[in-house]
């Protein structure tokens, strides 16, 4: 294994570097595929010493992972956008529209994520550790959340909010997989407003005695 040479501090251990091998760590990986990838190659387009990747990141498995990690911090956790507590206190449709949306704006409008989704994918079958990496972060940040607020918001009484809280994202991530990954929008077109609303009414029912009142409240006397 290799270690920091000695004399090598964490002041060393810059942020402006970190992100540079972060980068070019993304870019070959995406070109190259994990496998192909080297560190020699990371080294290059980050424009810095074999050794400066090393004492950033132990291997090739810890940088792909740091970068799974960086991937979920910068756009998952932002998908709530709001404080827990406060997001307690927000009606159901808002919160799950504004969760569906800005997921949805993530496979839409960043193409690099939907290439790392589909690198991570496609390498899940000889190196199953980097999907199961990527999964535990998220369950971490976005899915953790949602579970959290389908448990705890006073407006829903939902007999089981973590498979609920899986339905959801389940749903979301398929739309997103079929619609862009798969390049399936010409073929099955569908407007996102559709999926979300759909969604949002099968988790938000009127209650049963609004839906049955009529005819329903009265009972012969005879």
């Amino acid at each position: 294994m290799r270690q920091a040479k000695p004399g090598r501090t964490d002041r060393q251990l810059s942020p402006e570097k970190t992100a540079a091998i972060l980068e070019g760590g993304m870019q070959e990986f995406l070109t190259h595929g994990y496998a192909a990838t080297s560190m020699d190659r990371v080294a290059i387009a980050a424009k810095v010493s074999k050794a400066t990747v090393y004492s950033h990141f132990q291997d090739k498995e810890s940088l792909f992972i740091a970068l799974i990690q960086r991937l979920v911090e910068q756009r998952f956790q932002s998908i709530f956008g709001t404080a827990d507590e406060q997001i307690l206190q927000m009606p159901p449709q808002v919160v799950l529209r504004n969760f569906a949306n800005r997921a949805l704006d993530i496979g839409t409008t960043e193409p690099q994520f939907l290439n790392f989704m589909r690198l991570i994918l496609g390498e899940s079958g000889r190196f199953p550790q980097l999907a199961r990496a990527f999964v535990r972060n998220i369950e971490q940040t976005a899915f953790r959340r949602l579970c959290h607020y389908f448990t705890h918001c006073p407006q829903l009484k939902l007999s089981d909010p973590e498979a609920t809280a899986r339905i959801f994202v389940g749903a979301v991530v398929h739309f997103m997989i079929v619609q862009e990954m798969l390049h399936g929008k010409d073929i099955l077109p569908m407007e996102r407003d559709r999926i979300v609303d759909s969604l949002i009414d099968l988790i938000v029912e009127p209650p049963l005695t609004d839906k049955f009142d009529t005819g329903c409240n009265t009972v012969s006397g005879g």
